[in-house]
């Protein structure tokens, strides 16, 4: 474990980050008791190994993948472990490796989500769990509307669609053999709009005036040097982030509502025949 962990920028930044936080804590819930599981977390970029850190405290034996490889290396740096980079049509592990496996935020930024889908049952042991975080991909709900609205699309997040409601994400999970045994969601209206403020402010002013000319879809500083260059900025925000914090309470107004993401928990049947092993990717750290 990193010895500067716990003042590494990147649990800095999380501890002050509304839905990071939520996300954890939601994912958690469902992984519940981790005790002898061999896990995997999949991601897609926004992620500097924060979360990887909150899940490893957690508990079980995990293996980290990335969909996007940019911040690897700021992921290595925290976890003192190798970050794989993941083809998602075919992901670098043999099949049935891991008891529970976690995909964060990669659905939405594929134009076809099935082949990802069944490399997840694949690499899943049967019996295990397989249990996807996607934004929700209702598009009438007000948040979503207003983001729209900022012009804060599908493109600027890299995505390829909003997301997936729940009923569309359990469907699209049980076409590949996946039983959705539990949902949940997160993140709603207050935390919300607070979150695409911040996006918004660093998106549309900050990167501009640091003159960041990257495009790589962040909406938050993702490495040191991003954040660097918002040095002062992150300064403000975080003396205003117990304001934010407690604004986010809010939302238990709103308790009834489904959140702004939302996610599924599948099983794999244990008597599920699975297909002929196919040759993994190369196990890519490059």
């Amino acid at each position: 474990m990193a010895s500067n962990g716990s003042t590494s920028y990147q649990l800095q930044m999380f501890n002050r980050s509304l839905k990071k936080r939520l996300k954890v804590n939601c994912l958690c819930s469902h992984l519940g008791d981790l005790n002898g599981h061999s896990c995997l977390l999949v991601s897609c970029g926004d992620n500097n190994g924060a979360m990887n850190y909150k899940f490893r405290e957690h508990g079980g034996q995990w293996t980290w993948a990335d969909v996007e490889p940019d911040l690897k290396e700021e992921m290595e740096q925290l976890l003192e472990e190798p970050v794989f980079t993941a083809n998602p049509e075919n992901l670098p592990f043999p099949a049935m490796s891991f008891d529970s496996v976690v995909a964060i935020d990669v659905h939405e930024h594929l134009k076809d989500p099935i082949p990802f889908t069944e490399e997840l049952k694949r690499v899943v042991r049967p019996g295990g769990r397989v249990i996807v975080t996607v934004p929700n991909g209702n598009s009438r709900k007000l948040a979503t509307r207003i983001k729209l609205l900022v012009g804060m699309t599908p493109e600027v997040y890299g995505h390829e669609r909003l997301g997936y409601d729940i009923e569309e994400l359990s469907a699209l999970l049980e076409s590949v053999g996946l039983e959705p045994v539990s949902s949940s969601s997160y993140s709603r209206f207050f935390t919300e709009i607070i979150e695409l403020l911040i996006n918004f402010m660093y998106v549309k002013i900050l990167k501009k005036k640091s003159h960041d000319v990257s495009d790589n879809h962040a909406i938050a500083p993702g490495s040191e040097e991003e954040l660097r260059r918002v040095r002062k900025s992150f300064r403000i925000y975080a003396l205003a982030y117990p304001i934010f914090k407690l604004m986010s309470l809010l939302d238990t107004l709103v308790f009834f509502t489904r959140g702004y993401a939302v996610v599924v928990e599948t099983r794999l049947p244990a008597s599920f025949p699975q297909a002929d092993e196919k040759a993994p990717a190369p196990l890519a750290r490059d």
